[in-house]
């Protein structure tokens, strides 16, 4: 336990202590999000009988803990790879459970603390009602975790920052922002609402959204088994490459 806290405090030290880029930095950009989205498109578009300012604030405090967490657990580890400072983490005698669990933790919580920021930036912009929050609490952690874990497994692929740009551009990007962040899948024609239905960061969205309105274009049952489901497969995955030692022991 006491490499495993360690490291973890390693982990959370490192976003903390440069918390103008890593928290304050995504807070903004998410605010500036919201004041052009709503600007336009408030007069205009009311999701499930919801204000679209108020139906944008959840979608948002989302995508910011996915990608935050995603961006922490994946730039530590590709940076520690590329300066060499990764044996230093190696050496000691922590398990690879012990190890993914305090990077992923530490992925999921600065994507918490972000999205608390950007909440709490938020509250000026629209009147949001918390119907269910189990149901946040829950779609916050899980999300944070898959995307923690997927930042591990990208950290651990990438050789380069190159690499680890290419994934985040054309796999957490994508799937974060076509997934009803900024709309409701029924919005869209009836093929590409069947597509969205394959994007697990949909469920995401859109159950940590049910916990605010109490409305949501799937039942909350279904995204918490989906989401819950790729968490375990993504955390076995990654616990098998730890295990293997692939990219960091051999």
């Amino acid at each position: 336990m006491t490499s495993f806290l360690t490291l973890l405090w390693k982990e959370v030290l490192r976003f903390w202590k440069v918390g103008f880029q890593t928290v304050a930095a995504p807070v903004v950009t998410a605010m500036l999000y919201l004041l052009i989205f709503s600007h336009v498109l408030e007069e205009h578009v009311k999701v499930h009988d919801v204000p679209y300012t108020a139906f944008l604030v959840p979608g948002l405090v989302m995508m910011s803990i996915l990608q935050n967490a995603f961006a922490n657990s994946s730039s530590s580890l590709i940076q520690s790879k590329v300066t060499g400072s990764i044996v230093f983490v190696l050496l000691p005698p922590i398990s690879y459970r012990a190890f993914w669990a305090a990077y992923v933790l530490a992925a999921a919580a600065r994507g918490l603390v972000v999205g608390a920021g950007v909440l709490f930036v938020t509250f000026w912009f629209a009147v949001l009602r918390f119907e269910a929050p189990l149901w946040i609490l829950v779609f916050a952690l899980l999300g944070g975790g898959i995307l923690g874990t997927l930042g591990v497994i990208a950290g651990i692929w990438a050789d380069k920052f190159d690499q680890l740009a290419a994934f985040q551009n054309f796999l957490i990007m994508p799937l974060t922002f076509l997934s009803g962040v900024f709309y409701s899948i029924h919005s869209l024609p009836p093929v590409w609402q069947q597509v969205s239905h394959f994007n697990p960061v949909f469920y995401m969205i859109d159950g940590f959204r049910y916990g605010f309105f109490g409305v949501s274009d799937v039942s909350p049952w279904t995204s918490v088994a989906v989401v819950g489901a790729c968490f375990c497969m993504l955390a076995a995955f990654t616990l098998a490459l730890l295990k293997r030692g692939y990219k960091l022991r051999t």
